[in-house]
């Protein structure tokens, strides 16, 4: 199925891995899409389940006591693999692409009190953007075909978050073109 774009995969093609017969799946859905978007309801409650791992069972969370053992959205990524790659190499789900980075942007705005200190930046940007890079980096491991490890992606977010480039002083590159 991953070989597939959404549109191409038909009900035969689900009921035949499956190995259900077409009367099961019409009892149950009407629509391929609609299995889809309960399997997508499955995932999303887990990636949330996965993003709140860290501070569960804490009445504070600081960012930098965080350890890759603690950061398990990238667990989560690699259980549901297939999921995430039909999501991002089909073109026929970009709905749910925009619903995990809606579900990335409210986790911290609902979970966190004084969620940011610099109140000159809008809190809802802020957590877009950060949003969006967490999700930029599971589009890139997916898109390179998961050739990293979980705890490898969890190790590069902490140096990526622990990494402050406003202190960084960069050399411009003058062979740009």
């Amino acid at each position: 199925m991953q070989t597939k774009d959404l549109k191409d995969i038909s009900i035969t093609d689900i009921v035949d891995l499956a190995d259900l017969n077409r009367g099961t799946f019409y009892k149950h859905y009407q629509y391929k899409e609609e299995l889809l978007e309960e399997i997508m309801d499955d995932v999303i409650a887990d990636l949330i389940v996965s993003y709140r791992e860290p501070y569960k069972s804490s009445d504070t969370f600081i960012v930098n006591d965080l350890t890759t053992s603690v950061i398990k959205i990238f667990e989560h990524v690699a259980n549901y693999s297939s999921i995430y790659t039909l999501i991002l190499k089909s073109n026929g789900l970009p709905g749910f692409q925009n619903r995990i980075c809606h579900e990335l942007k409210k986790l911290p705005l609902e979970d966190f009190e004084n969620y940011q200190t610099n109140h000159k930046i809008n809190i809802d940007l802020y957590s877009s953007y950060q949003a969006h890079a967490i999700f930029g980096m599971i589009i890139e491991w997916v898109n390179g075909g998961f050739t990293y490890s979980a705890a490898y992606m969890a190790e590069q977010l902490l140096e990526i978050i622990n990494s402050n480039p406003s202190n960084h002083t960069f050399k411009i590159n003058k062979n740009v073109n």
